[in-house]
């Protein structure tokens, strides 16, 4: 069990995500990003089939910021930062959920503007080389790959971790490999990796999330894309520090897509257990999926937008 520090607030920026609405108001939940600066309406931010989410952490009159994940595109987190008025020397860490495309595409751009050396928080298959779908077709379909001379040797301090990994003061943890125990959540059943020759099934081990504990509230978790399963992977955020009270659940659900449409009631089945005061998810969760959380449970239900900022 991992002894977690309590913060007494939490911000989560979307940087990229799939969506964006600059007319949505905000609320006690969220802050929206204005649509007009200085009298002119401002330039539009930019969605993507991507993800990354600026987290701020906070006690004692401290700020600790971390980048989660860079987006698909070499642009789009780039624009957006800038547009939402973030400086990058801001981010003091970036952990990568996993080591698929949508996740790291600005990662290279970044850490060459970063002016001090930060670390870079990795599981060790991130670098992976040879990822693939089989199509039921029989097509091979491959990923492209991350290659660990991607990193700016004098600003970046890699850690490859697979076990839980404190950041910031102890106030964020890196959940490292997510323990599998549902019967329902199976991973993408079509992803294959091969390992030296021999071929065998992706379980994306590397897949891992962000855990907060909010002071007198409990979880927040914070998915890239949840291969593990999002309730294997809220279950393991209880385990690994042996807090039960979830306040917040949000970020990517992969649960888009014909094939996993069965998945979304029973995972909304336990969501519901669960109760967290807030659920927002966003990027691979997919439409069906985000219309059955909202509709099922609207007061904990937000809406994620590309410059909103989940005020926790």
């Amino acid at each position: 069990m991992v002894t977690l520090r309590e913060s007494e607030k939490i911000e989560v920026v979307t940087v990229i995500d799939n969506y964006t609405d600059c007319l949505i108001p905000s609320s006690q939940k969220v802050r929206r990003c204005p649509h007009y600066k200085n009298g002119k309406v401002a330039p539009p931010l930019l969605a993507e089939h991507g993800l990354s989410l600026l987290v701020r952490v906070f006690k004692n009159g401290n700020t600790h910021t971390l980048l989660l994940d860079a987006g698909w595109s070499a642009t789009g987190v780039f624009h957006n930062l800038k547009e939402l008025g973030i400086n990058i020397d801001e981010i003091e860490a970036v952990v990568l959920s996993h080591g698929h495309m949508d996740h790291y595409g600005s990662l290279r751009g970044i850490l060459k503007l970063i002016s001090e050396p930060i670390p870079v928080i990795v599981h060790p298959d991130v670098f992976l080389q040879n990822r693939f779908l089989i199509l039921p077709d029989g097509e091979k379909i491959t990923f492209p790959t991350l290659n660990e001379s991607t990193f700016q040797k004098n600003v970046v301090k890699i850690i490859k971790n697979t076990e839980p990994y404190l950041l910031a003061e102890e106030l964020v943890l890196v959940t490292g490999e997510i323990e599998r125990t549902t019967n329902f959540e199976k991973g993408i059943l079509n992803a294959y990796v091969d390992r030296r020759g021999k071929i065998e099934r992706d379980l994306i081990m590397d897949d891992q999330g962000l855990i907060v504990h909010l002071k007198d509230k409990g979880l927040v978790i914070i998915t890239g894309c949840a291969h593990s399963g999002i309730i294997n992977t809220v279950r393991y955020a209880q385990k690994v520090t042996g807090i039960d009270p979830v306040y917040a659940v949000i970020g990517g659900f992969h649960l888009s897509g014909t094939k996993f449409e069965a998945v979304i009631h029973p995972t909304l089945e336990e969501i519901k257990r669960v109760n967290p005061f807030v659920i927002s998810p966003m990027h691979c969760t997919g439409f069906k999926a985000t219309m059955e959380i909202a509709k099922n449970m609207p007061r904990q239900f937000v809406l994620s937008s590309v410059g909103s900022t989940l005020l926790l």
